[in-house]
C-alpha cells in the first residue's frame, strides 16, 4: 500500500511478497526432533532471489539434503515453521508455508497458530485472518489463545468488523470467551473513549463469572478520567480497598496519572512515593504520566528530575516521552539544558537512546541536519537502533508538531517500506499535523480515508478533526464532527467538550 494513494479508496492489502523461494524433498527421517539437525536442515537451504528462483519439486537435489544424506519430512517442514516464527523471521515462515502447499505438505495446527500469532503481533492483520481461513478450512480447531491474538490485532488496528468476526467465530467454534477475552474488548473501548461499551462489557463479563480484578478496575479509574469523572475515579479506590483487593502497579498507576492530569501533582507524587515504599516498582508508563503532566503544568524542573532518577534506577528511557521533555524546554528557550540532558544520557552509557533524543532535538529546529525524513531514519540505522514501529510513530509526532506534514508522509512511507502496516495511532498524527499547519482540508481527507479503510475512529481521531476545523475557524464544521463521535459509541472527552464549547461561543458571536 502506498501513502501517496493515501487520499484514494484502497484495495485489500496482499501478502508480502517473499524475498526468496526454497526448494524442498519430502520424505521421513527419524532426527526431526533434534534441534542439531534442524539447524543443519535451515543452514543448507538456499536462498534464491525472484530471478534465480525454481520450481517446487518433490524430487530431492544434492544441495538441500543434510550432512547425512537424509531427506526432509513433514514433521521438519512444520517445526522449522514454528522455528521461524519463534524467531521472528515472519517473510521467511510465510515462504516456507507457499513452499509446504505447492508441495501438498499440510501444516500442523500449532504450525497455523504460531505463524497467525506472529501476523497479528506484527500488525499484519489482513494475513493474519488469511491464514486464519486456511486453518479453519484445513478441518484445523484453533484455541481460545490464538483468537485472542487475532481479536487483539483487529482491535489496534481499529477493525470492528472483523472483531466482530473473530467473535462469532470463537462462539461457531464452541470456545468460550475468556477473562483475557473480556480484558481485550475493555481496554480497546476505554482507549478509544466509549464509556458506555465499555460498562456493556463489564457487564456481560460479570455474567459470565468473571468478576472484576486490579486491570478491570484500573480501566474503570481510566475510562472515568477520561470523561472528566475524576471524583468517580477516586472513588473506585474506595470500592477495590472494600473488595478486599491489593493496591497493585496498575491501579496505582491510574490513580497516580488521575491526580497528575488534573493537576494534582503533589498528590501524584505523595501516591508516588508511597507505591515504591509498599514495595511496588513503577513501570515506564507511570514514569511518563508523571513527566508528561509536569511539562504541561510548566514545571520543566520536576521533569526532568524525574527523568534523571528513572535512569538512575535502571528504566530505559521511553522515546515518545523525548518529543514532551524537548518540546516544552525549546518553548522556554532552554537548548541549554536540552543539550546538558543529552550529554547526561551519553555518560549513562544510552547510547541508542542518545540518538534518538538528538535526532528529535534536531527535528525541532535547533540544528537543521534532519529537516528530511529519510536523512533521519539513515542516521538511526547508522547508530544502530533498531527502527519499531514506536520510533517511527515518535519521529512522525515530532515532525507533526512542527507542522511539517509532507515529512510525517514521508516517515509513514519509510514505516510501510519496512513491512510495518499503517494504524490508527499513525493517521491520527498525520491528522494532526495537517491540524497544526492550518490545512484542514487534508485532515478531513485522512478522516475520510479512516472510514473507506475499515477502520473505527477513537475518540483522538475526532478530537484532533475538531482541532483542525476551530484553528482554521470553520466553527460550524465541529459541532458535526462532535455528533458524529457520539453516534459512532466514543464517549467524548474533556478536551472535545471544551473544543465544542469554544466553537458555539464564536458561532454566537458571528451571529
Amino acid at each position: 500500500m502506498q501513502l501517496m494513494m493515501l487520499f484514494a479508496p484502497q484495495p485489500r492489502p496482499i501478502f508480502h511478497k517473499p524475498p526468496f523461494f526454497f526448494q524442498f524433498s519430502f520424505n521421513l527421517n527419524e532426527n526431526y526432533s533434534n534441534p542439531i539437525y534442524l539447524q543443519t536442515i535451515r543452514s543448507k537451504f538456499a536462498r534464491k532471489t525472484d530471478s534465480e528462483s525454481i520450481s517446487c519439486s518433490v524430487t530431492t537435489s544434492s544441495e538441500h539434503i543434510n550432512s547425512e544424506g537424509k531427506e526432509f519430512s513433514v514433521d521438519v517442514y512444520n517445526e522449522m515453521l514454528c522455528e521461524m516464527c519463534e524467531e521472528g523471521e515472519v517473510d521467511d515462515a510465510m515462504a516456507l508455508l507457499s513452499q509446504m502447499e505447492a508441495l501438498g505438505v499440510r501444516p500442523y495446527s500449532i504450525s497455523y497458530s504460531c505463524l497467525i500469532t506472529r501476523l497479528a503481533d506484527a500488525g499484519r492483520t489482513l494475513e493474519a485472518d488469511a491464514i486464519l481461513q486456511e486453518m479453519l478450512i484445513s478441518g484445523c480447531k484453533p484455541k481460545i489463545r490464538l483468537l485472542n491474538a487475532m481479536l487483539t490485532s483487529c482491535l489496534k488496528k481499529g477493525l470492528l468488523e472483523l472483531s466482530e468476526k473473530v467473535l462469532i467465530a470463537i462462539d461457531d467454534l464452541g470456545l468460550h470467551r475468556n477473562r483475557k477475552t473480556f480484558e481485550i474488548l475493555i481496554d480497546y473501548h476505554v482507549s478509544s473513549g466509549r464509556l458506555n461499551d465499555t460498562w456493556l462489557v463489564i457487564a456481560e463479563m460479570k455474567r459470565k463469572g468473571y468478576y472484576p480484578n486490579s486491570y478491570v478496575y484500573s480501566k474503570i479509574i481510566e475510562i472515568y478520567r477520561d470523561n472528566g469523572m475524576w471524583k468517580k475515579a477516586m472513588a473506585v479506590m474506595g470500592e477495590v480497598r472494600e473488595m478486599g483487593l491489593a493496591m497493585d502497579r496498575r491501579i496505582y498507576s491510574s490513580i497516580i496519572d488521575t491526580f497528575a492530569r488534573y493537576g494534582e501533582l503533589g498528590e501524584a507524587l505523595e501516591l508516588f512515593e508511597k507505591m515504591q515504599k509498599d514495595g511496588i516498582k513503577p513501570d515506564i508508563n507511570t514514569w511518563n504520566s508523571l513527566i508528561r503532566w509536569h511539562c504541561k503544568y510548566g514545571d520543566s524542573g520536576g521533569a526532568l528530575g524525574l527523568f534523571g532518577r528513572m535512569q538512575e534506577e535502571g528504566i530505559y528511557p521511553d522515546p515518545k516521552i523525548f518529543v514532551t521533555i524537548i518540546s516544552t524546554l525549546g518553548e522556554q528557550g532552554k537548548w541549554d539544558v536540552i543539550r546538558k540532558n543529552f550529554e547526561n544520557m551519553k555518560v549513562r552509557g544510552q547510547q541508542k537512546s542518545g540518538a534518538i533524543y538528538a535526532v528529535l532535538v534536531d527535528i525541532y529546529g535547533q540544528y537543521g541536519k534532519f529537516q528530511n525524513a529519510e536523512d533521519c531514519v539513515m542516521a538511526l540505522k547508522s547508530e544502530g537502533v533498531e527502527l519499531s514501529r514506536s520510533v517511527f510513530c515518535v519521529l512522525a509526532d515530532a515532525y507533526a508538531q512542527q507542522g511539517l506534514c509532507e515529512q510525517v508522509v514521508k516517515v509513514l512511507q519509510l514505516m510501510e517500506a519496512e513491512g510495518m502496516e499503517m494504524n490508527l495511532i499513525m493517521l491520527n498524527v498525520l491528522i494532526n499535523a495537517f491540524a497544526i499547519a492550518g490545512r484542514d482540508i487534508e485532515a478531513l481527507s485522512v478522516y475520510h480515508h479512516i472510514l473507506e479503510s475499515g477502520i473505527s475512529p477513537d475518540v483522538v481521531t475526532y478530537s484532533t478533526l475538531m482541532k483542525a476545523f476551530l484553528w482554521a475557524k470553520k466553527f460550524d464544521q465541529v459541532p458535526k464532527i462532535y455528533s458524529e463521535m457520539e453516534a459512532s459509541g466514543c464517549s467524548p472527552d474533556r478536551k472535545a467538550r471544551e473544543m465544542l464549547k469554544s466553537a458555539l461561543i464564536a458561532l454566537e458571536q458571528r451571529h
